[in-house]
């Protein structure tokens, strides 16, 4: 493995700092308050040089409880772990819980450092050596190397880092995420240089002059300089100690806990759903809403725990539970988290983010609860058609799903093909790149078939249903594009006809009745016996006596075929004679290049009460515009 990075762990007093200074020549201790104290408060850096070539980076964490905060901020990001034990006080509580933390980081390589072995003799040894292979039984440091030494006199310390230079030659590669996050665990300013934040660069890279966003605040700066192991680079990969000197950002916008990344790629949420081991030292269950401090890379936020699949979760049990935040939290799939209780403080358990955007689930879901259970397995199909399901006419965009899956790029772009190519999702908005689950889709494009067939059933004379109305039964979906790919597929299919703002059922016809179809050929006759000088419609009612809702229909059905135009004041013409005098008013307005309303009266020579709409409807199909109190043509004809 290229980039390492080991934290020292243990109880306070056990000799980590002074292992890290024997080691490297660096006291990690900076603060004034941990040199008065003689005990390590905050998270502490430094690098060593292996044999072999290999840097690694340090993480020198607290041992005293009243800082194991700062050790969880510090365990995000390790590979490996020193245990730190002292010889002469053995396995102590910050030994146990720090191994816990270890344990629900996922963290796999270790090695335990038994210190201070200038201070016992041979027989006290024996029995700490003793004490730890008792403690280490069933935990990842398990038949782990186990190395005296003594900080002091330097005995031991050769064998330790041939011993950790031989384990760093056996890490295998991380899988690590294609999304730049750097979590901040220390922020501070330089003269000369500006605001400075430190991290382990988790996933992704980063180079000198890109933009880059502190979240979850959305605060853009630029880079301006990057180190990796006190030395100025260019660019730095996952699994390094990375410093950051940024332009023009103030330090006291950025706080531990606060995350980097590309602007515009994660995502904030009060909800995360996640796999939650609950440890077998707890000395009672765990209850539904119990409140908790949720701490996931740097950040330590207050909620609650909610158990989705029972009323209450016994010690060394495992299950699928929501966490609800006070603070929003930018986490992605398989990230690793740690539970303390709110008080006492104490470590209860921890595991890996399942859902890092979710939403509030019904109690006892079997098929939220299952499919979460499913996430633990490494199927990417599984996975995507999951959290589309989830989202469900909404779908999610390519950018939520890189955050939700973590699966990388290509492989993400390889599997939403397959997904495409058997239509198991749908691309709704190709711009956006938004998908949604194919049952879902299937299941809505049968919902939108009933609505046209309702449609037709109640309104036989219509020639097909407006998509502005057929929209409206559906005001959940407010992305017209959804629609847009709908009808096209629909259409696709031959289940639907569409033509301009209609749609309507591919077998449907008009089918007249014997006294609709009379009414129809007397409103005809008449329209087309007045042409530009016809009744309002309600008097044509009137003196044939129809039935208004019939009659509406007969005339929708004649503005459907275009053989009536519509304007307004409850007028309609004969489309002939409208096409007639449209050719007129071309004509004329080509020669003189304008027409007032008076001399519109005189070419047609019919009444104002008729003038009027017929002006104003060329003016609504864009063959004439107004200017001042004139008309001309909107466009070359």
């Amino acid at each position: 493995m290229e980039n390492i990075i080991l934290g020292t762990a243990g109880h306070i007093d056990h000799g980590k700092t002074s292992l890290v200074k024997a080691l490297t020549g660096v006291e990690t201790d900076r603060l004034k308050e941990e040199k008065e104290r003689g005990i390590t408060i905050e998270l502490g850096f430094a690098s060593l040089d292996l044999p072999n070539g290999k840097h690694i980076g340090i993480v020198d964490m607290p041992g005293h409880e009243k800082f194991v905060k700062n050790m969880v901020a510090g365990s995000s990001g390790i590979d490996v772990v020193t245990m730190v034990i002292a010889a002469d006080e053995g396995v102590m509580p910050q030994t146990r819980e720090h191994m816990e933390i270890c344990n629900l980081m996922g963290i796999q390589h270790g090695i335990i450092a038994l210190t201070k072995t200038d201070l016992v003799e041979d027989d006290l040894l024996e029995l700490a050596l003793d004490d730890i292979n008792d403690f280490v039984q069933g935990t990842f440091l398990e038949d782990k190397p186990i190395i005296p030494l003594s900080s002091t006199t330097g005995q031991g310390l050769e064998d330790f880092i041939a011993t950790l230079e031989s384990i760093c030659d056996h890490i295998p590669e991380r899988k690590f995420s294609s999304i730049f996050r750097l979590p901040v665990d220390r922020v501070f300013s330089m003269k000369g240089f500006g605001t400075v934040i430190t991290g382990t660069l988790t996933s992704g890279g980063i180079h000198v002059g890109n933009d880059i966003m502190v979240y979850p605040k959305k605060i853009v700066s630029k880079v301006r300089g990057i180190q990796v192991h006190s030395s100025s680079v260019d660019k730095a990969g996952p699994g390094t100690r990375t410093a950051i000197n940024f332009q023009g950002l103030d330090k006291d916008s950025v706080v531990r806990g606060d995350i980097l990344s590309t602007p515009g790629t994660l995502i904030e949420s009060y909800m995360v759903d996640a796999h939650f081991h609950f440890l077998k030292s707890n000395a009672k269950p765990a209850k539904p809403r119990t409140r908790i401090r949720f701490h996931s890379g740097t950040s330590e936020i207050l909620g609650y725990m909610i158990l989705l699949d029972r009323q209450e979760l016994l010690p060394g049990e495992e299950a699928p539970v929501q966490f609800r935040l006070e603070s929003p939290v930018c986490c992605i799939k398989e990230d690793r988290y740690v539970i303390r209780s709110y008080s006492p403080i104490k470590t209860i358990g921890g595991g890996a983010i399942l859902n890092p955007v979710s939403q509030k689930h019904k109690l006892f879901d079997k098929k939220v609860v299952q499919g979460l259970e499913d996430l633990l397995q490494d199927d990417g199909e599984q996975t995507i058609s999951f959290f589309l399901s989830l989202k469900g006419f909404a779908g999610l965009s390519l950018n939520q799903l890189r955050v939700m899956t973590n699966i990388p790029d290509k492989r993400l772009a390889a599997t939403l093909q397959k997904l495409l190519a058997r239509q198991a999702i749908i691309q709704t908005d190709k711009e956006r790149q938004i998908y949604v689950n194919g049952a879902f889709f299937d299941e809505f494009k049968t919902k939108v078939l009933e609505k046209i067939q309702h449609y037709h059933g109640t309104n036989p004379l219509k020639e097909g249903m407006p998509t502005q109305e057929l929209k409206s039964k559906f005001q959940y979906i407010e992305d017209a594009k959804f629609f847009n790919i709908l009808f096209t597929k629909l259409a696709k299919d031959g289940a639907i006809i569409q033509d301009k703002n209609i749609v309507k059922l591919v077998d449907f016809e008009v089918a007249l009745e014997v006294d609709q179809h009379e009414i129809k050929e007397k409103i005809i006759k008449i329209y087309q016996s007045k042409g530009l000088t016809p009744p309002f419609f309600r008097t044509i009612c009137q003196d044939l006596k129809l039935d208004q809702k019939t009659a509406k229909d007969v005339l929708q059905m004649l503005i459907d075929e275009r053989l009536v135009v519509k304007t307004k004041d409850d007028l309609n013409f004969d489309a002939r004679a409208i096409a007639d005098l449209e050719k007129l008013l071309v004509s004329f307005l080509k020669e003189n290049e304008k027409i007032t309303t008076p001399e519109f009266k005189d070419m047609t020579g019919i009444s104002r009460k008729f003038v009027i709409p017929l002006i104003e409807y060329f003016d609504s199909v864009n063959l004439t515009i107004r200017v001042g109190d004139t008309r001309q043509l909107r466009r070359k004809i």
